[in-house]
């Protein structure tokens, strides 16, 4: 079973908004920091965003009053809510868990095209 698995990315236009999911059913996600990655083509993979157990969010300065982090301990479901969209934010973007061991997902494209 794939501890964690993103949902939501796809094609949207500059300026567009996508909202990605990252779910863990296998997970207690309250016992987890959690965050986005992505990777863009010939380049290494770099940190969005990031929300502790807590609630604590932490954003690339890139991304910083676009994006939004959230999570739902719940409902063992991480967000990312991303707006005014630029085409370099296309990349993968994986989600990760990070606690007594680190998950990753497998990865959602999103590409930020006209």
């Amino acid at each position: 079973q794939v501890p964690l698995v993103e949902l939501g990315g796809g094609l949207v236009q500059p300026g567009g908004s996508l909202g990605l999911s990252c779910v863990g059913p296998g997970l207690t996600f309250g016992s987890y920091a959690m965050g986005w990655f992505r990777q863009a083509p010939g380049k290494q993979r770099e940190l969005v965003a990031a929300i502790s157990r807590g609630g604590r969010t932490n954003y690339a300065g890139a991304v910083k009053g676009r994006f939004t982090i959230s999570r739902d301990n719940a409902q063992n479901t991480m967000y990312l809510e991303m707006d005014s969209l630029k085409p370099e934010d296309t990349a993968v973007y994986y989600c990760t868990a990070r606690g007594v061991a680190d998950y990753w997902g497998q990865g959602t494209q999103v590409t930020v095209s006209s």
